[in-house]
Parts: C-alpha cells; sequence; structure tokens
C-alpha cells in the first residue's frame, strides 16, 4: 500500500482513540450483527509474536480512516473519483472489485453456507488493508496494475518474520511483506491461496483469488458470521489488533448501510498525511522508482512512492477553470427494470442424472421489452451436490437479444432433497428470481434373479455369499446406485419378518432378518451376503424391495441334515446277525 494512499496504523495514544470513537459509534447505531469488541490497547500482531511465525493472515499496517458519519447513498448519476459528497463517493466500490468480493460470497455461500459471509464484510478488510485495491486499480482479469506491498516485517514497528517464498510474491528476499489487495503474508498465502477467476492459478495479486482465499480464511473454523462473537473472532484472526476490529466493523456497517458500483480506477482512496501530525499536506513531487527492468516499482507502505503522479499546486491568483464531468453512458444493464421468467419448467431429476429442464430469464426494460448484452448470474445455493457444467455453483450468462438468459446444464449429485437456484442481474439491484429444484433418489421398476438355479441346503448350514444375485432395472436400462431392503418374511401375503429360518448376521455377528441400506452397483447387480439356516427345515421367503417398488420373492428351501447309520468298525457297512454254523 502507497502512503500517498493513506495513513498506516502504527501502535499509538491516537490510534487507540481511534478505535474507542469506532466502537462508540457502532454502539450507539445498534448496528445489526455488530457487537463492539472490548478495546485491547491497540495490540497489534507484533504485539503477541516472539518469532518468526505469523498468527494471523495479513500484515500489522492497515489504514485508519473510519467511513463518514452519515449514512451512505448512491448518486442519481453515479461520478467517478471524488464526485458528490463524502458519503456518496465512500460507498462507491470499483466494480471488478465489487464482482470479486460478491462472487467469493457466493461461493462460501454454497461451500460453507453455515459461516454466512457477507460481501460487504470483504470489502471492509479492502478497505482498510488495500483501499479497495489502490481504488480498482485493476486489469480486466481483476490482477493490479502495480503491486502492493507491505513495509519488511524487520521487527522494526511490526513482527519480524524473515523471508519465507525466496521473494516469489513480495521480491524481497531478507524479510516478507504483506502483499496484494487483501494484504497476505507469503506464508499464509502459500496454504491459504485461492483461484477465484478460475485461470488456473493463485495469484495474491488478483482480487478475484485474494477474496475468495480472505472468505475462506475468515471461515475456516466453521464460525457463524451472522453471531456477533463469532464475527468478531475470525477479523481478529485475520488482524489481532481491536483497533483493526473497531475499523473494520465500522466498514462493514457502512457498506451494509448502501453502496455502488464504480468505474475501476476511480474508487476513493485513502487521504495521505504530511507526517506532521496528521495534517494534509501536498507531497512534494520526486522521480519515480523503477524496478531492475525499468518498470515503476510497486508502491510500498511509507516510501513515498506513488502509482500516480503528484499534481504540482495551482497557482492561488489563477482561476480555476475545470472541466465539465463528463455524463456516463448509460449501459444496457441501468435500463434493467425486472428480471422475469421466460417459461421455465419444473427442475427434477434423479441422483446422478441431468436435468432435462433449464432455468431461463428474461431482463426487461420499463417498457416491458427485453434488454441484450446484460450479464445475469446464476447461482446454487443450499445442501446440495448438484452442479453447473464445469463442476461450477455459479455461472454468468450474457442476454440474448431477446434479453433472454438460459443457465449451463445442471447434473444432479448423489444428495437428494431441494435447493435452490438464483437468477439475479449483474452490477443491478433489480430483484432477482429464486427458483427450486429437487432431487429424488434413483429408483428401479423390475427387480429379478440372476439365475434360475434352486437355492437349497441343510438345517445348520450356509447360502453362500452371492448364491442370491439381482439385477435392477429401470424402463429396461440398468439401475445403479438404487437403494434396497431385503427381508425374511412369513409368508407370501404376510410381509411380517420371519422368526425362524435362514437369517443374515450383522457387524456385530448377531443374527438379523432384515438388511437395509443395501445398494445396487453400477451394473445394477445386488448379491446379498451370506444367508445362514437354522435347525427349522422347509421352504422359507425372501422379499428385496428397491426404491421405486421393485421387488422380488426368492425362494429358500432348507433340508433336514442326514442322520449317522449304525455301521461296523471302520468299514462304514452296516452290520448283520451271523448265522449259526452247523
Amino acid at each position: 500500500m502507497a502512503a500517498v494512499f493513506g495513513r498506516r496504523l502504527r501502535r499509538s495514544v491516537m490510534t487507540t482513540a481511534i478505535a474507542a470513537a469506532a466502537v462508540a459509534a457502532l454502539s450507539a447505531s445498534q448496528a445489526p450483527g455488530v457487537t463492539p469488541h472490548q478495546a485491547d490497547s491497540g495490540r497489534s500482531a507484533a504485539d503477541h509474536s516472539d518469532g518468526d511465525t505469523p498468527d494471523t493472515a495479513s500484515g500489522p499496517d492497515y489504514y485508519t480512516e473510519l467511513p463518514p458519519l452519515d449514512s451512505p447513498t448512491a448518486p442519481a448519476t453515479p461520478s467517478p473519483g471524488t464526485g458528490g459528497g463524502a458519503s456518496e463517493a465512500e460507498a462507491g466500490i470499483p466494480a471488478t472489485v465489487l464482482d470479486a468480493y460478491k462472487k467469493a460470497e457466493a461461493e462460501l455461500a454454497s461451500s460453507k453456507p453455515g459461516c454466512n459471509l457477507p460481501w460487504q464484510l470483504l470489502a471492509a478488510i479492502g478497505k482498510v488493508e488495500s483501499g479497495q485495491a489502490s481504488g480498482g486499480n485493476v486489469d480486466a482479469h481483476g490482477t493490479l496494475k502495480s503491486p502492493i506491498l507491505g513495509p519488511p516485517l524487520d521487527g522494526n514497528g511490526f513482527a519480524k518474520i524473515t523471508d519465507t517464498d525466496g521473494g516469489l510474491y513480495d521480491g524481497d528476499t531478507v524479510h516478507d511483506r504483506a502483499i496484494g489487495p487483501m494484504q497476505f503474508i507469503p506464508s499464509t498465502w502459500e496454504w491459504a491461496g485461492r483461484d477465484g477467476n478460475g485461470d488456473g492459478k493463485k495469484d495474491p495479486n488478483n482480487i478475484y483469488d485474494a477474496a475468495l482465499a480472505a472468505g475462506h480464511y475468515l471461515c475456516r473454523y466453521d464460525w457463524d458470521l451472522s453471531n456477533a462473537k463469532d464475527l468478531n473472532k475470525a477479523i481478529l484472526s485475520y488482524n489481532n489488533s481491536s483497533d483493526y476490529l473497531a475499523t473494520v466493523l465500522s466498514w462493514m456497517e457502512y457498506y451494509r448501510k448502501g453502496s455502488y458500483e464504480v468505474p475501476d480506477g476511480t474508487g476513493v482512496l485513502p487521504k495521505h498525511p504530511s507526517g506532521n501530525g496528521g495534517s494534509p499536506s501536498t507531497p512534494t513531487p520526486s522521480p519515480s522508482p523503477t524496478t531492475p527492468g525499468g518498470s515503476p516499482s510497486p508502491t510500498t507502505p511509507g516510501s513515498g512512492g506513488s502509482p500516480h503522479p503528484t499534481p504540482k499546486p495551482t497557482d492561488p491568483s489563477t482561476p480555476a477553470n475545470p472541466s465539465p464531468k463528463p455524463t456516463p453512458t448509460p449501459t444496457p444493464t441501468d435500463s434493467v427494470t425486472k428480471l422475469a421468467d421466460a417459461d421455465t419448467g419444473t427442475l427434477g431429476a434423479t441422483a446422478g442424472d441431468a436435468f432435462a429442464e433449464r432455468v431461463q430469464v428474461r431482463a426487461k426494460d420499463k417498457a416491458g421489452k427485453g434488454v441484450a448484452k446484460v450479464k445475469v448470474r446464476f447461482r446454487i445455493i443450499g445442501s446440495t451436490d448438484a452442479r453447473f457444467d464445469g463442476d461450477a455453483t455459479s455461472a454468468v450468462v450474457t442476454t440474448t437479444t431477446a434479453g433472454t438468459a438460459t443457465a449451463p446444464k445442471l447434473t444432479a449429485g448423489e444428495k437428494t432433497g431441494t435447493f435452490t437456484i438464483r437468477a439475479t442481474v449483474v452490477g443491478s439491484s433489480v430483484t432477482g428470481l429464486d427458483y427450486t429444484a429437487k432431487v429424488t433418489e434413483r429408483v428401479a421398476d423390475a427387480l429379478a434373479r440372476t439365475s434360475d438355479k434352486e437355492l437349497t441346503c441343510v438345517a445348520g448350514g450356509t447360502f453362500d455369499d452371492g448364491a442370491v444375485t439381482l439385477k435392477a432395472t429401470y424402463k429396461g436400462a440398468v439401475a445403479d446406485g438404487v437403494t434396497a431392503t431385503a427381508t425374511l418374511i412369513k409368508a407370501e401375503d404376510d410381509p411380517a419378518e420371519a422368526t425362524t429360518g435362514p437369517s443374515f448376521k450383522d457387524a456385530d455377528g448377531k443374527t438379523v432378518r432384515t438388511l437395509k441400506g443395501l445398494k445396487t452397483g453400477k451394473d445394477g447387480l445386488l448379491a446379498l451376503p451370506k444367508l445362514y439356516a437354522d435347525d427349522a427345515t422347509g421352504t422359507f421367503l425372501l422379499r428385496v424391495t428397491t426404491a421405486g417398488g421393485a421387488t422380488v420373492t426368492v425362494e429358500l428351501k432348507v433340508t433336514a441334515a442326514p442322520t449317522d447309520t449304525p455301521s461296523d468298525g471302520a468299514s462304514g457297512t452296516p452290520s448283520t446277525s451271523a448265522s449259526p454254523s452247523a
């Protein structure tokens, strides 16, 4: 983070006072879901560190500026940069940065729904860590145009962390530095990094990757961030300072009250103090440092460097003649007033199968006409393993000339039940649409033995593993993964469980005559385990029923064990009476 972007926190009476003021403001506003955390005299991560291992995600310094006291309001025509009132300007978040926060929220809502991560928390952390990626100074893929580095963690006012990445991320082979828009320490990024934009890389200088990594970091202990205590713990795990906690909470609540999208590169940057007690001044222009390759060096807190040239002071005797602010050209998204259903059918599928129907919506303007070139996001919400093509839980589709957008093909997982598919217009507050999708268990409509061989054994004997093998089908096709129940029944017309005759053994070796939770294999086959005959003889019935109602009844015959015939000696031949001799 460049010094030109704002005052960085260092331990002092001033920062403690800032924290106390923020906590008091939050208490007075009774912010929903936010409980002020008792101040701890401004301790930072450095105070808790006694070695080279960090106990937080980010570096120990950050911007301390608090949001305006008045509630944020979006201007009728959002203007770039600092145009409009302070509240209006501060509420603006660069488009790509805001999209990254919301995509991270969506991914966490799917992968860790119990965490309840709000995108406003990521925005608050992004604000205090890097001024929203240096005011949205990112390219179309979300990668910083100029890297953001924290100061060397050399123990001078901060924790001491010797180099852990060989300079790979921060360019420093002596000490580590916090890196990127969310200011991760390299050793933390090594295990916490994520690929948020699907390019196959985990780049701490990419806002999509960094925002998703921050979300997972905050949710890693199964905290519920809708709970104030868990929220405080999560924020303190990111940077262990009550001043930091108070600052982040104040910005999160500010963004909850309202925010809007501004063009990349036009976000409000924190103000730069002169260093003489915090009063503003105009820095003296100086040549920009360069890297060995000749390109501008990454901005570093406290270095005085900046990715933006410092303007020369204006001569007060010269009347100002500012250029008129251009009126932004309305985008297709700006004209959307309603998102409507476009004849989506019933969303239902059997576990493991593709849904026959796909969600289709239409973006409309105030005249009811379809609006083309509008981005619509489809998200899978709820406890489900159903996925869009590419194993995705969300997808963005651009509307056609008719204003319609169709979600990608959806495939059911193995988890049955209902879940939600939500459609929203990207970059718009227009009300979205929720669709209920249902996954039902696999079923079979026919079940038959694979052999017609008679099944017999003697009393006290066994029917071997696989002696009873069945095949399940559905509409003539193999029915794999279908659950089944096998029961030894009393009679053809009495399905109650038998009390005598053949039986199974459970995991503990106990006699059971009903087995539940059986499942057919990929070939639709179901081989029953070994059956044990007791002393009862006769014909017994085994009934197997699958999900979907397919049933087969199998006869098991148990015969009496052969009796021993008295024999004469070892020859085994029957003995006879001797005839008297003459």
